[in-house]
């Protein structure tokens, strides 16, 4: 192709590329519409009649037969139940839309209704059918709700939400924050805010492959994240990007090197990155202060807020960092890390003894 052709080419690829992915979003938006609708039908019409017990297994079996015969896979009464239940979750303290605003929405491509349908108001669903199924099954409103929250802004796939429930993201970051904090995050979601927002407790390195009680240094541990940078960074959480790896300055004809430098766009500012696989010693936190002091002064700009460092440590003297640390510390915070999947029971326990 000459450049002409090329130009042309790209231009027709990218609006077939957007249209297609417009196409899939109506599509999953209509069929999470149409469940949601399913799930009303099914429960005015068990309001009008028997309990739901007796209706569950009478009214859904013959009316999963009927479906299956006539629109094929997708309506068996497993998922005639999800429908509902779907419904009844969702249809309480949502932000609502009435059809016909929907309809007039080109975004969403919900295909057109009845007079009598499009009078009816729904939620407003931004995520998939797999996604709402995956939601459904976790009991604590608050909890569901900072899920939904953060698979929207951050769009998440269906193995990413699995992944961050898996690693407790919401126990996690609940620990850090106080009771009203902790109300937030099913509001607001994650928001980084403060330079303390970006700490949990514990940071969970799980899919860098190494076993818990495996033997290994501080530069294979940094190995390890390099290769699994896109997963570092999904779990370091929203905003950052990466700098360098042994980040080389010299000060005072000494040099050092920062294991790992990141930015972070919305706390605008440096992220250092320290990895400690013994304990954290007080001459480690000097250190550590030090490489703020540098980046303070010699590297952020005007318009920047000040560095922070994150100690990344297999084991966490809180006490030690108490003490070493001023009282109006802003700047230095260490977390521990852990290379297996939390317990999320004794997560959960911890936050309500606090």
């Amino acid at each position: 192709m000459n450049r002409v052709e090329n130009n042309l080419y790209r231009q027709i690829a990218d609006l077939l590329s957007q249209a297609k992915k417009a196409t899939v979003r109506a599509v999953n938006y209509t069929m999470v519409c149409t469940y949601y609708e399913i799930g009303r039908m099914i429960v005015e019409d068990e309001q009008q009649g028997a309990q739901w017990a007796a209706y569950g297994r009478q009214v859904l079996k013959e009316l999963s037969e009927q479906l299956t015969k006539d629109f094929g896979r997708g309506f068996s009464e497993t998922n005639l139940k999800q429908m509902r239940s779907f419904y009844l979750i969702y249809s309480k303290n949502q932000i609502r839309q009435t059809m016909s605003d929907e309809l007039q929405n080109p975004d969403n491509g919900y295909m057109q209704r009845s007079a009598t349908t499009s009078r009816k108001s729904i939620p407003h669903f931004r995520l998939s059918w797999s996604h709402y199924v995956r939601l459904m099954r976790i009991e604590n409103v608050d909890e569901r709700k900072f899920y939904e929250i953060e698979s929207v802004n951050n769009n998440w796939s269906l193995r990413e939400l699995q992944r961050q429930f898996d690693s407790a993201l919401y126990e996690r970051l609940a620990l850090s924050r106080d009771k009203e904090k902790i109300k937030e995050l099913s509001i607001k979601g994650h928001v980084l805010e403060r330079p303390q927002d970006a700490i949990k407790d514990p940071f969970v390195l799980e899919f860098l492959d190494l076993p818990e009680l495996a033997v290994f240094s501080e530069t294979e541990l940094e190995q390890q994240i390099i290769n699994k940078l896109e997963h570092f960074l999904l779990e370091l959480g929203k905003g950052f990007t990466f700098v360098g790896r042994q980040v080389r300055f010299t000060f005072d004809e000494k040099h050092f090197k920062v294991d790992l430098v990141f930015y972070n766009r919305l706390l605008k500012c440096f992220v250092i990155i320290d990895l400690k696989i013994g304990e954290l010693t007080h001459q480690d936190l000097g250190q550590l202060q030090m490489y703020v002091n540098y980046y303070d002064r010699f590297v952020k700009l005007e318009d920047e807020n000040k560095t922070i460092v994150i100690i990344l440590c297999k084991e966490k003297n809180n006490t030690l960092v108490e003490i070493t640390l001023p009282q109006d510390n802003t700047q230095l915070f260490a977390g521990k890390y852990q290379t297996v999947l939390p317990s999320k029971e004794e997560l959960k326990r911890l936050i309500d003894a606090k």
